[in-house]
């Protein structure tokens, strides 16, 4: 009955009404943007959007007219009018933090339990939790207040032994203060976040342990925190409890109505509970400092409500150092590419401690696409059982038309499923389950019939159908992204299928890739030549734009056309004349940032075409790292911190892995290519560098060079494979796999 009822009529009736504009009316509007499709954006990405800016009507209530608080550092930073952070809010109805969306997640690698830090040590130990704070307060009224110091003050790094730790050290006005931060396992099943924090003053004053109602997106509620029967212990929102080696000489709180328990810290008294139905509750622990005397506080946070809410780890008693065993190394004399390096496949194991997530905090779900790309890297570097257990996950999440569903109306899934899943066969020679390889042949039955088979008159016969696609590239539109995905992960499922005797899969599946790579040629030939400059846009209707990055995935890592492919070339001359910033790759649709991990897919291609800028692009991306060795979706061209999705971006970590191993292992169709991307600085000083045991469709291979000197160890599963030695500044050399020394001859 209610289907019948004039629903776009009464919204109307109404918007007039009350002189309002009539929503319907602009989304119409809004359509007329993009391709008429079957879902205007995905649910998923609407209700993560909903929530994001619920947040930001919160910060924008509680923030802008409480500014003697002490906020976190994006905070400080972008409502400080004379910072080049600053960003007026004006009629921005929803302030969120567009300007430093930097964290570091510690952890184990068989815990999904990921407590950050921010760039000043702000620890948030619960997911889309509350947060610690750490201050000196001194009696003569100097304060060190992290988050309000400039960087000249600060120094953050992660170390990696022998587990993740975040250290952020201060030094301002005589005051020093440092905060070291790690997850360690406690008893048979328990994890904390333990924050061991020295203070170091000239005078006397007070270590302060301070409970925020936020994190580094902005407020997060507190309504009550108590000090329990044990006066070394407080207890926030019935949820965790934030214990300390000692008892605290005071305990200061305060309610919303208060204002910040800092406006008044050094009030008379010690309070045992707070509550606040505003939900601004605060609290800071004070310890003694005397001059010239160092002060350490250990404290210990637990996280039964993230364990509880998650489901059992992978593995309990897994240790980072049995979680590496076995991984590729890297040994270069560049300390800060080696770091990244380590740091890097330290991110890609953490957040594949359970579903593959591309990050610990904003992105902490499930995107096929992310999860297919940070495969990659998981089984290159050798991480078969948990690369295994996660595409034998892929089942579960197909739908049963033969859909792999993470996100509605993005059509590139079916193809990256089947590209990874033939991928790791190809790799490691081990067969895929039964179960998977049912859910492959549904996969590609459903493309068969996705695709636009009746005749149109603009460029799309043949292509999958108008979609999201991977968001970044505009609004919905005929993306051969999706359309490469699809045909390179039909050819890989064909060979596979192929090499286990299954002659009629593999044909039926070889036919199917053949028709899309027939439509997309098509389709790029119909492209007006003074739209297309020669290249390869993001989708038939478009003019040359950033999101002509989506194309790119043709050549890597597809591999569809040959190395150095005209059209492909002059893609990549495009996006890197029109489309950069501070150089990296500038993405103006929605990222609106420098990403990190498309400036590397760009490098790739580079490498793969013998062009030496990809060395630049490279480097450029190393030094927009954190110094924690992590980089964000998107970078602020200004501020270099993170301008959109998470602080520490798994896809990000990958593509630095796999950039890494494509310099010293890179696979072609018909061979492997050794040390093409060795850089000439790692050789300097004549000391040994190397890389491996690495997986590649041959077999296993490790690589060593040292002074003119390239050894291979090598593993083949079958036929050994044609092999050439490419290091710049070398003669190149072919041979084949039986070969493991060769003399390198100068140019």
């Amino acid at each position: 009955m209610l289907n019948f009822l004039p629903w776009k009529f009464l919204v109307k009736c109404a918007a007039r009404r009350y002189g309002v504009l009539d929503p319907a009316g602009i989304l119409a509007r809004l359509r007329g943007f993009a391709q008429p499709s079957e879902v205007a954006e995905p649910l998923e990405l609407l209700r993560a959007g909903i929530v994001f800016h619920a947040r930001g009507l919160v910060n924008s209530k509680a923030i802008q007219h409480n500014l003697d608080w002490v906020w976190p550092y994006w905070v400080e930073r972008q409502f400080n009018p004379n910072g080049r952070s600053f960003i007026p809010r004006a009629c921005s109805f929803s302030p969120i933090n567009l300007s430093h969306r930097n964290r570091t997640a510690v952890g184990l690698p068989g815990v999904a339990v990921y407590p950050i830090v921010d760039p000043r040590g702000l620890v948030t130990p619960l997911h889309d939790g509350w947060s610690l704070d750490f201050w000196i307060i001194k009696d003569d009224n100097r304060r060190l207040l992290p988050s309000k110091l400039e960087d000249e003050a600060v120094r953050q790094e992660l170390l990696l032994e022998p587990t993740l730790e975040v250290r952020t050290d201060f030094n301002s006005d005589g005051m020093e203060l440092s905060g070291s931060t790690k997850m360690l396992r406690e008893g048979s099943s328990g994890v904390l976040v333990h924050t061991d924090v020295a203070a170091l003053g000239n005078s006397d004053g007070w270590v302060a342990v301070a409970v925020r109602p936020y994190n580094p997106e902005g407020v997060q509620f507190i309504h009550k925190i108590e000090q329990l029967k044990a006066p070394e212990q407080l207890r926030v929102n019935d949820e965790s409890t934030v214990s300390f080696d000692r008892s605290p000489d005071s305990v200061r709180m305060a309610h919303y109505a208060d204002g910040d328990v800092y406006l008044d810290i050094r009030g008379s008294g010690s309070q045992q509970k707070i509550d606040c139905s505003v939900g601004m509750a605060t609290a800071v622990a004070l310890f003694r400092l005397k001059a010239g005397e160092r002060n350490e506080v250990k404290v210990r946070v637990s996280l039964e409500r993230d364990i509880k809410d998650g489901k059992k780890p992978i593995r309990a008693d897994e240790s980072w150092s049995s979680a590496l065993e076995g991984v590729a190394a890297l040994r270069i004399p560049d300390e800060r590419m080696q770091f990244l390096y380590d740091a890097a496949v330290r991110t890609v194991l953490l957040l594949s401690a359970e579903d593959f997530v591309p990050g610990p905090y904003t992105y902490r779900r499930f995107w096929f696409r992310d999860a297919c790309l940070m495969l990659h890297p998981l089984i290159a570097m050798g991480q078969l059982e948990r690369a295994e257990r996660i595409l034998e996950s892929f089942p579960a999440r197909q739908t049963g038309g033969g859909y792999f569903l993470s996100q509605e109306g993005e059509w590139d899934s079916n193809g990256q499923v089947l590209w990874i899943a033939a991928r790791f066969t190809k790799m490691t020679g081990r067969p895929i389950s039964n179960d998977l390889d049912r859910s492959l042949k549904k996969a590609v039955d459903w493309l068969s019939k996705k695709r636009l088979n009746h005749r149109m008159s603009d460029g799309t016969r043949g292509l999958l159908p108008a979609g999201f696609s991977a968001e970044h590239l505009g609004p919905n539109d005929f993306y051969y992204w999706d359309d490469f995905w699809a045909w390179g992960g039909l050819e890989a499922v064909s060979e596979m299928w192929r090499s286990q005797g299954r002659k009629k899969d593999a044909e039926e599946a070889a036919a199917l890739a053949a028709e899309f790579k027939k439509s997309i040629e098509e389709s790029i030939s119909q492209i007006p030549s003074n739209r297309a400059k020669g290249c390869i846009p993001a989708a038939p209707g478009r003019r040359m734009d950033a999101g002509a990055i989506g194309s790119m995935v043709a050549d890597y890592p597809l591999q569809l056309y040959p190395p150095g492919e005209a059209r492909i070339g002059r893609t990549a001359e495009f996006l890197i004349q029109q489309c950069f910033a501070k150089g990296g790759f500038f993405q103006e649709m929605i990222h609106s940032g420098i990403n990190a991990y498309l400036t590397l897919d760009l490098a790739q291609t580079l490498l793969r075409a013998g062009d030496e800028r990809f060395e630049k692009l490279f480097r450029r991306v190393g030094e927009l790292a954190t110094p924690t060795g992590q980089w964000p979706e998107a970078i602020h061209p200004q501020t270099l911190g993170g301008c959109m999705g998470d602080g520490q971006h798994g896809w990000a970590a990958a593509e630095w892995v796999m950039m890494i191993r494509n310099c010293f292992v890179r696979e072609e169709a018909d061979r492997l290519i050794i040390g093409s991307g060795i850089l000439s600085d790692w050789r300097e000083g004549g000391m040994p560098i190397s890389f491996g045991p690495t997986l590649t469709a041959w077999g296993l291979v490790s690589v060593r060079l040292e002074v003119g000197v390239l050894e291979l160890q090598a593993r083949w599963r079958d036929e050994e494979p044609q092999l050439e030695i490419a290091v710049p500044g070398f003669k190149k050399v072919l041979a084949n796999g039986s070969s493991s020394r060769f003399e390198l001859t100068p140019l």
